[in-house]
């Protein structure tokens, strides 16, 4: 599938001196985008990916699927634009913090053998519990730059599943990759990581330049040690930095594209978000003061520091992972945009509100939003529909800031009511516990040094003017949207534009091609003290739901 954006306003037609290829690969999607120096949208490309997904937490893709998709994507941006592939001048990747498995032939079989296609262990798979659970028992150093906990969405307890669960894979293995570095190896052969996925997801100390190697022996991992780390990169560099001679004659073939055109070592999906919209221009003007949230199927919150700041439960502090030369904290929720389509289908009247919203070309939470912002004949008074309902939505358990993989969802309020009404309630409920999850968040990090002033929304999820309002006025922070779309891809296209000395660096590109379109204030008065009561009942549900698990738990000893 193929879009065209726009033109440039002035000339009438595209501004074809430099243009910059982002390419994103999400959990469903790999799509791509063109873009001008302005950071102008010309066109997107788009296509499907597949999952393999079972219920004792293993979630599976192709690497082969994975790229074949990234090259459609790409010539169907090109045919959207109207674009000629001379005028492409670098092209940037962003993708999920998923692990690709790669041997000598190929990929290899993370999960059934008799699925060998299956090389990709995607980043919501959690078979990894009991090995993060005993990293998490040592005394690691490392551990103090994820929050003081790991989490089995990270690498090297996924590696330590495979080697104890699949050791002939393991052992055959000659490259572990994050798969945005996969991309680019794939792209120009290059076998550079990026700083941004090693630091978030590996346990790379960037702030020293170097692994622990006695981190990787005590958790069973040391021969990754013993081999200099080529497996998992022993050249490890900012995002934006030129990889390789650039595209190769294979992958340029591919993608509709001219072999050389310089290739950006990448960023995780959400870092590229952040990238996108941190430093706007018409916002704060200072990165440090904007937290980049992206709301997708799960939501990630980045929020840039000068100096290091450890927060409890929050991933980080981690240097150079998103903007070079500045500490980041990365929080956020497992399941956001999933959890409302989880609380969504649990009701009675999902079918409904299914068919009507496909009769009305919309997706069932943009249909919801709307009937909810008719009934309540503005975006703040949403939040009243709620009434006594209350969700404590974490279906897939609490990723900050406590990072407690046992965390459930909590529904309180509930009724007999079937209808759509009752619909609509639920799902400003749910999303209001989104919202008070963030507002945690962010009072979490102000106490531990890393205040914000404002967000930056980004991501499907959270595309509605009710969502965004309401995340206004439960946060009780102005919430600034960019004027690109597709701020994701904006952000992997400002990487290729850096890779291509198209801006002197990456903070230069950033306030280039950003710019700020609305912003959302919170309401105050009624609307600020509504949301401050059930906060405070988001607050105690969600450490009553934690006290029972606990009981229980005891119980059961």
């Amino acid at each position: 599938m193929s879009l065209r954006i726009g033109q440039d306003a002035r000339l009438g037609r595209i501004n074809v001196s430099k243009l910059f290829v982002g390419v994103d690969v999400g959990t469903g999607s790999a799509r791509a985008g063109i873009f001008d120096r302005e950071g102008t949208l010309l066109g997107v490309g788009k296509h499907p990916l597949e999952m393999w997904q079972d219920d004792h937490g293993h979630v599976e893709q192709s690497s082969a699927q994975i790229w074949q998709a990234v090259c459609d994507a790409v010539k169907g941006a090109l045919a959207a634009s109207g674009a000629d592939p001379r005028d492409v001048a670098g092209i940037g990747f962003d993708a999920t913090c998923s692990l690709a498995v790669m041997g000598p032939e190929g990929g290899l079989p993370v999960g059934d053998p008799d699925a060998p296609e299956r090389d990709v262990i995607v980043w919501m798979d959690h078979r990894a519990r009991d090995q993060a659970a005993r990293i998490n028992a040592g005394d690691h150093d490392v551990l103090r730059y994820v929050g003081g906990r790991i989490s089995p969405e990270m690498q090297t307890p996924k590696l330590m599943w495979l080697r104890e669960e699949r050791p002939e894979i393991y052992a055959q293995a000659v490259q572990f990759f994050d798969l945005a570095d996969f991309l680019t190896w794939k792209a120009s052969g290059a076998l550079e990581r990026s700083a941004c996925t090693v630091t978030c997801k590996w346990t790379y100390l960037a702030h020293e330049g170097r692994w622990d190697p006695e981190y990787f022996h005590a958790i069973g991992l040391g021969d990754l040690a013993e081999g200099g780390f080529e497996r998992i990169g022993a050249r490890i560099v900012d995002p934006g930095t030129p990889l390789g001679a650039g595209l190769t004659e294979a992958a340029a073939a591919q993608m509709g594209l001219t072999p050389g055109t310089p290739v950006a070592a990448g960023l995780i999906d959400a870092h590229a978000g952040g990238i996108g919209t941190v430093a706007a221009q018409g916002g704060s003007g200072d990165p440090a003061h904007c937290l980049g949230y992206v709301f997708g199927t799960s939501s990630c919150t980045m929020t840039s520091t000068r100096e290091p700041a450890f927060v409890p439960g929050v991933w980080g502090p981690y240097f150079s992972a998103m903007i070079p030369g500045m500490w980041l904290n990365e929080g956020g929720q497992s399941g956001a945009g999933a959890a409302i389509a989880q609380l969504v289908q649990l009701h009675p009247a999902a079918a409904e509100a299914r068919d009507r919203a496909q009769a009305a070309g919309k997706s069932v939470p943009e249909f919801l939003a709307d009937l909810a912002l008719e009934a309540a004949g503005s975006p703040s008074e949403v939040a009243m529909l709620a009434d006594g309902l209350h969700v404590v939505p974490e279906f897939l358990g609490n990723r900050a800031p406590f990072a407690d993989l046992d965390a459930r969802a909590v529904i309180v309020g509930q009724g007999m009511e079937t209808g759509l009404d009752s619909l609509v309630a639920l799902y400003v409920a749910g999303v209001c516990g989104l919202a008070y999850g963030l507002r945690q968040i962010i009072e979490v990090q102000a106490e531990h040094g890393a205040p914000i002033s404002e967000i930056s929304i980004s991501g499907g999820a959270g595309a509605h003017p009710v969502t965004r309002q309401i995340i206004a006025d439960a946060t009780g922070r102005d919430v600034v949207v960019t004027r690109c779309e597709e701020p994701v891809l904006l952000g992997a296209a400002m990487l290729g534009a850096v890779a291509a000395e198209g801006f002197d660096d990456l903070q230069a590109a950033m306030g280039a091609m950003s710019q700020v379109a609305s912003r959302f204030a919170p309401a105050g008065g009624a609307v600020e003290r509504l949301h401050a009561a059930r906060f405070e009942a988001f607050l105690t549900l969600q450490s009553t739901a934690r006290s029972v698990r606990e009981s229980m738990a005891k119980a059961a000893e």
